[in-house]
């Protein structure tokens, strides 16, 4: 048996439903037992085996265990996963603002806090499950059975302008232009700190980042090639010294590629973060900084895609859709204008 097999079927307690349980033998003793978890089974990572001993899946012995945090002793470790959820999105009736619709097409605003399509995670509760409600039968289904309709995305905490296909003949001319970069795409974001200069361009590889797996990062060599333009439209807070960045700023960002996190990852690397980003938001913002994110209630990267413009694949009608950020940004902006 090698180090990590399927062994049976069990009964997931949450559901009901029959559940696989892995095992594997750990020796080693001392190590974090996440760590340590990590390394015996491996097709799971790490934030995946924390969610499980929580769920009191993981055994050692018989005996359940729930701290990721305590110390690997040896033993021989089970997992129970539980019943994988179905394939295909449902329907879910989920008020969508939509700023255009036609026969092949709808253009949404989409929410912070709404994913894409469904994933590991999120299971419901996306763009997926309601355009399938809004749309009925009538979405592309180009982008297989869990992505029916997604031509591009925007993370979930990012809100702004997405469009999704209707018809297979508009997913393929909507894919054709975004692989071409055929399309107008600009951001606004609230970061810590400035760019400098005041406007420039970032052209970068960008990809997996080697320290972190879960995070893309600016690489020196692979990657995808990565062009962002920026303009910095306004400047919060006086710096601490004299020629230093300020406390904030709100920026423009116009994307020339679409690579994962680019705008997040190619701001962070200019030593200004979105305000709000856990995952690339190194470094603390300034006390009142802190203090007016707190006051804006944002619980999310302060990123919002504003503009989105392009040629209709079938009709050949210019397009161009801007909105505003929604509210948490905009009392942000209203606090860090006060500074």
């Amino acid at each position: 048996m090698s180090a990590q097999d399927l062994i049976d079927e069990d009964e997931d307690p949450a559901t009901g439903d029959p559940a696989e349980v892995l095992e594997a033998r750990i020796d080693a003793a001392g190590v974090r037992l996440d760590k340590a978890l990590a390394g015996a089974f491996p097709t799971l990572s790490r934030a995946r085996l924390q969610a499980l001993l929580a769920e009191g899946a993981v055994s050692r012995d018989g005996a359940v265990l729930t701290s990721g945090s305590a110390k690997a002793q040896p033993g021989l470790y089970a997992v129970a996963l539980p019943p994988v959820a179905p394939a295909t999105p449902q329907p879910q009736a989920i008020p969508l603002i939509v700023l255009y619709e036609d026969a092949d097409l709808i253009v949404i605003d989409k929410p912070a806090g709404m994913a894409a399509h469904p994933a590991p995670g999120t299971p419901d509760g996306t763009l997926v499950n309601a355009l399938l409600a809004h749309c009925g039968d009538s979405l592309s289904g180009i982008g297989g059975v869990a992505r029916p309709g997604v031509v591009h995305r925007l993370d979930k905490d990012t809100s702004g302008v997405m469009v999704a296909a209707k018809t297979d003949r508009a997913h393929t001319g909507l894919s054709a232009l975004f692989a071409a970069h055929d399309i107008e795409r600009t951001y606004i974001a609230l970061t810590r700190g400035a760019p400098s200069p005041a406007i420039g361009r970032i052209h970068s590889r960008i990809g997996r980042s080697t320290g972190d797996r879960k995070k893309m990062a600016v690489l020196k060599a692979g990657g995808r090639e990565a062009i962002t333009d920026y303009v910095v439209q306004a400047t919060f807070g006086e710096p601490a010294k004299a020629g230093g960045a300020p406390m904030a700023a709100r920026v423009a960002c116009t994307l020339h590629t679409g690579r994962t996190h680019q705008i997040r990852v190619h701001l962070s690397s200019k030593g200004a973060p979105i305000l709000g980003d856990a995952t690339y938001g190194s470094g603390s913002p300034a006390i009142p900084v802190r203090t007016a994110i707190a006051e804006a209630a944002l619980e999310r990267q302060a990123l919002h895609a504003a503009v989105l413009g392009f040629v209709h694949p079938v009709t050949g009608e210019a397009l161009r859709f801007e909105t505003a950020p929604p509210y948490d940004m905009q009392r942000l902006e209203t606090r860090l204008a006060e500074l």
